[in-house]
């Protein structure tokens, strides 16, 4: 289980984010006493960090510098002191992302699975996800199911592959749109409805029928 360290100052935001976080099942604490953020960061020992800037005592920058002495775990800056400055020295300072204030959490919880993914991708990680017969090919990007194959483009595969991923869980819409943007320049709402509705009629075509449900004004899944 992935571990999230949450260095916030707004306890309601903290909190927010907390139980969105362990609804996704990952093990997440909040920092309540922002004297010494280094020793409760050693202590936890995370894999990804969600930093203010603005904190009590010392800001942002501060405590990302000394994570930054001691580890290389990625850090995402989460503030409403979003100007291009900002944004920049965040990144300098050895941020790995940033989220501007105010933010959907659905948006926070695609971009850390998304960092987490980039710097905890394993060479022996499986290379194939089989779900009731369907089976997708990570190398190829194809799907087989019984004795056909069928080819996907880059999008249709990344859809499928983020719902085979969460099985029985509702994806927001906007969750994979931001998964999407890793790897196009941009994909807006209606463009993901094209690409659902496209990778249904070829997954129908060789007998995968009703597999991807749409649940109305939340998203996709897989059940």
């Amino acid at each position: 289980m992935y571990k999230v360290l949450i260095v916030e100052d707004d306890m309601i935001i903290a909190k927010s984010m907390k139980n969105c976080l362990c609804k996704w099942n990952y093990e997440t604490k909040y920092i309540v006493d922002f004297k010494d953020v280094i020793a409760q960061f050693v202590q936890f020992d995370p894999h990804l960090v969600l930093l203010d800037i603005s904190l009590p005592f010392l800001n942002g920058y501060h405590w990302c510098s000394e994570i930054r002495k001691i580890s290389k775990v990625p850090i995402i800056f989460v503030s409403s002191m979003s100007d291009n400055m900002n944004i920049i020295m965040a990144v300098n300072m050895g941020g790995d992302d940033f989220i501007a204030k105010p933010f959907d959490l659905n948006i926070l919880v695609a971009k850390v699975q998304a960092l987490l993914r980039r710097t905890y991708s394993f060479s022996g990680k499986m290379d194939v996800i089989e779900y009731k017969g369907v089976v997708l090919n990570l190398s190829s990007a194809a799907v087989e199911y019984k004795d056909n194959k069928l080819e996907l483009t880059k999008n249709e595969f990344k859809i499928l592959q983020i719902l085979l991923e969460n099985t029985g869980k509702v994806i927001p819409r906007d969750v994979i749109m931001v998964r999407l943007w890793e790897s196009d320049s941009y994909i807006d709402d209606n463009t993901l409805t094209v690409n659902v509705t496209r990778l249904r009629k070829k997954l129908s075509e060789v007998g995968i029928c009703d597999f991807i449900k749409t649940k109305k004004g939340i998203g996709y899944m897989v059940e």
